[in-house]
């Protein structure tokens, strides 16, 4: 869904064949992340970070994640990284069939992949709700940019995989500052297609299901 579109309660629990229960229940959750906001008139909307909370968002990542990868590649040694390898495989098919949505995604993924490897749950919280809204940020204000440059996970991938600690945070931290630098004072607008959003939706769900 685009950023700052309403969520139409009816539509969702079509799109999905469930009670309008289970939909409010969903979206309460997604609330209290932070991903959805309740307004005053009883209508939930999809986030829009504006550009400060971007920044402030970016600047807690900057300090937290150049650690956790300088501490995955003091471990490169005991951990796997197989998984990290496949998904950069499944940004680069993204990338060549321009699928932005679906690139946005799944670069964002590439951060909670990297701090599921610490095991340690209350930074995969953290980074689980910081990476959402920093989708959301990018969707709003990147306009083509997918903000992430294909080599930028690679090089920090590889860095890891040598355990070159030092070498991981420093480009963990130049990831995070392109990223910040991709952002505009653009409003991001775009027009907001939430029919044709629930029947792609509604598709690929049942295709989902069937698998």
């Amino acid at each position: 869904m685009p950023p700052g579109v309403r969520l139409p309660e009816e539509a969702l629990a079509e799109t999905f064949d469930v009670s309008r229960t289970v939909i409010r229940q969903v979206i309460a959750r997604m609330a209290q992340d932070g991903l959805l906001i309740k307004k005053s008139n009883g209508a939930t909307c999809v986030a829009a970070p504006t550009k400060q909370e971007m920044r402030q968002i970016l600047t807690v990542r900057k300090m937290v994640e150049p650690e956790i990868v300088r501490g995955l590649a003091r471990s490169y040694g005991v951990l796997s990284f197989q998984e990290l390898s496949d998904h950069l495989t499944l940004e680069d098919n993204a990338r060549k069939k321009n699928d932005r949505a679906t690139l946005v995604r799944l670069t964002g993924e590439f951060h909670l992949h990297l701090v599921e490897l610490t095991k340690n749950e209350i930074l995969i919280k953290l980074i689980t709700g910081l990476q959402a809204l920093t989708c959301l940020g990018i969707l709003c204000y990147a306009g083509d940019d997918d903000a992430c440059p294909d080599a930028d996970h690679r090089q920090v991938f590889d860095a890891l995989q040598c355990g070159n600690a030092q070498a991981a945070a420093d480009l963990m931290l130049h990831h995070l500052n392109h990223i910040e630098e991709s952002l505009s004072l653009e409003d991001g607008a775009r027009e907001l297609t939430v029919s044709k959003t629930l029947d792609w939706l509604s598709v690929r769900f049942r295709d989902e299901v069937r698998r």
